[in-house]
């Protein structure tokens, strides 16, 4: 069994290290994830509901828990694609996130702030990447100086995600020489992006 430590971490850390200690897994066996808060319990068991694995939790003490996760099968292994019809593999959709804000959501811009930044953290630990992420209007202070992403946002520059900044729009805000990560683009790329993709992603 293992063992993981979620003790203070905030969404979507604990379920995030879950999954890597399922990945690490070679047979069926548990982990064993340690929480603080309700909603993380909630979150663990909807992830384990999704993937078909048995799950329990306990309550150890005021406000700690203990989520048991039972894995089935050898959760290393490379899950295959279902072969189409004709037996062909499909293509992968080609996925592209539209980041137009600073923050995520309506109502608090703090909040939102926070889950933009969880969101773009979330996005790194997909095994199937985005092909890019375009930042226009207000967005473009996430590619910028003094983002809280710049780290997360290099890490999926690193694994072939195209970042991409609205030239317009890093004028507009002053912000062209402090640009970070990526590089710049123009309307007319964002538009043959976006028209490009298989799926656009707006958090």
């Amino acid at each position: 069994m293992i063992t993981v430590n979620a003790l203070g971490d905030a969404c979507p850390l604990p379920v995030v290290k879950t999954l890597n200690a399922i990945k690490a897994l070679t047979g069926p066996e548990r982990v064993e994830t340690l929480v603080d808060n309700p909603t993380a319990v909630e979150n663990l068991k909807r992830m384990a509901q999704s993937k078909g694995y048995a799950f329990s939790v306990q309550q150890r003490g005021t406000g700690e828990y203990r989520v048991l996760i039972g894995v089935e099968r050898s959760a290393a292994a490379e899950e295959t694609e279902e072969p189409s019809a004709c037996g062909l593999t499909p293509r992968r959709k080609r996925v592209v996130v539209a980041v137009t804000a600073d923050h995520m959501g309506e109502g608090d811009e703090k909040l939102g702030r926070t889950l933009l930044k969880g969101f773009l953290f979330a996005l790194g630990q997909l095994e199937q990447l985005p092909a890019a992420i375009l930042f226009y209007n207000g967005g473009v202070r996430l590619s910028c100086e003094g983002s809280e992403s710049l780290e997360d946002l290099k890490a999926l520059e690193s694994r072939g995600v195209e970042i991409l900044s609205c030239g317009t729009c890093l004028n507009f805000y002053g912000l062209t020489e402090k640009l970070r990560v990526g590089g710049v683009t123009n309307m007319y790329s964002i538009v043959e992006t976006l028209t490009g993709a298989d799926l656009v992603l707006r958090p």
